[in-house]
């Protein structure tokens, strides 16, 4: 498995150094993975969403869709444009986003307020058609790989770019015919969805939803 100097598990490359921070007192004193310090929509999103267990169909494929097109990017760039990606792909609904054609492809692509990337657009349509086809929906498949209890990481340092688990979801969807999905971005939503609990083991939010 790789370990994270990394990038696209945690939101906040900035913060990380060789070495891994631990966690660090937020505006109200308490402790919180570092990263979540980075801006006021981090905050947010790390005590209210990261880590918290999404378990629906369209949850999952919201965030496995947003962690594509965070490829490259800042997941903060993401995050701010969330509620323009939710108008533009009519909320992640598995259905309507399948039935995407051309005309929604041309839309998208002349759409300022999302990442206009033809090759991502075309990538969670494709992914749309490719969830509706899994017996049992995505969200079951992808929690088969949730991992049972581990030793929470100590610092930023300690947590993984990606794992086995992700590498072999990674795999199951491919198969699948997902694109866009590999390793590190599945282990960025296996974070997320909280399937895996990477909160350090000093934050406020670790084991918050055990």
């Amino acid at each position: 498995m790789a370990t994270a100097p990394c990038c696209l598990t945690c939101p906040a490359p900035a913060l990380m150094s060789e070495a891994g921070l631990g966690p660090a007192a937020g505006p109200d004193g308490r402790l919180r993975c570092p990263w979540a310090l980075g801006s006021a929509d981090y905050l947010l999103y790390h005590d209210q969403e990261w880590g918290r267990p999404v378990r629906d169909d369209v949850g999952i494929f919201e965030r496995i869709s947003l962690e594509a097109f965070q490829s490259g990017l800042s997941w903060l760039t993401i995050l701010r444009k969330r509620g323009n990606f939710r108008a533009a792909f009519r909320g992640f609904d598995l259905a309507e986003v399948a039935a995407f054609g051309p005309a929604d492809t041309g839309r998208l692509l002349s759409d300022a307020g999302i990442v206009r990337n033809r090759a991502k657009i075309e990538a969670v349509i494709g992914n749309a058609r490719a969830a509706l086809a899994i017996p049992g929906g995505l969200a079951a498949l992808v929690w088969r790989y949730a991992d049972g209890p581990s030793r929470p990481p100590v610092t930023t340092g300690d947590v993984p770019a990606w794992t086995p688990a992700s590498k072999a979801c990674a795999r199951e969807l491919r198969g699948l015919g997902f694109t866009f999905t590999g390793p590190v971005t599945v282990y960025a939503a296996l974070q997320a969805c909280g399937i895996v609990d990477d909160h350090l083991s000093g934050c406020f939010r670790r084991g918050a939803y055990s």
